[in-house]
């Protein structure tokens, strides 16, 4: 919680329990969403529902807007924000691999641990998947260690790579949304399937 000046001064547990009470009702947000239904959220791959996209491309938005305004204000320091080590080979191959398990699944990690804490049988198969997973890749890291650390890039941001300011950055990105909003709906009206949806 340290780049929020105003909370980090707080002591560790608070800061942790901050964390848990966000962490609860991330959780219960995705739930009442409807993103514990592995339907709801394939729809977005056969384009019946495009809530996933909708929902978190504007969390995007704002989270990325809303970062800027607090450190314009001077209430986030953004260098203090941590931003992920960029691995080339790793984030395609990664990603390749995430959202073939989506798709097959019906489920991301996020959207699976809320469907699980409701009990979702579909959804304990496929927590038992993503660990299996996890522990291969440890098991196994030895010999492909080479190939997922290829091409290490260091933390950057997207903004960085593309050689463009931060504001333009969030321009671009909210004009990419609304774009993507509108083809949504056109799919949505074309690819649309009440037998599904109705019951989600």
């Amino acid at each position: 919680m340290g780049p929020l000046s105003i909370i980090s001064e707080f002591p560790e547990w608070i800061n942790l329990l901050i964390a848990l009470f966000i962490g609860i009702g991330f959780g219960y947000t995705l739930e009442q969403a409807g993103f514990s239904s592995s339907r709801k959220l394939a729809g977005m791959f056969y384009g019946y529902d495009t809530t996933v996209l909708k929902v978190f491309f504007t969390a995007a938005i704002v989270a990325l807007a809303g970062s800027q305004l607090l450190s314009f204000f001077g209430l986030l320091n953004l260098k203090l924000v941590f931003v992920n080590p960029w691995y080339v080979n790793a984030s395609i191959i990664g990603g390749i691999i995430m959202g073939a398990g989506f798709i097959m699944g019906g489920y991301c990690p996020g959207t699976g641990i809320s469907a699980l804490s409701i009990g979702k049988i579909d959804a304990m198969i496929y927590m038992l998947g993503g660990m299996f997973g996890a522990f291969l890749f440890a098991e196994t890291f030895p010999f492909i260690q080479t190939l997922a650390t290829d091409n290490y890039e260091g933390p950057m941001r997207i903004d960085e790579w593309f050689g463009v300011s931060p504001g333009l950055f969030t321009l671009l990105l909210i004009l990419a949304a609304v774009a993507l909003f509108w083809i949504a709906e056109i799919a949505e009206k074309k690819f649309s399937r009440t037998d599904i949806t109705s019951d989600l």
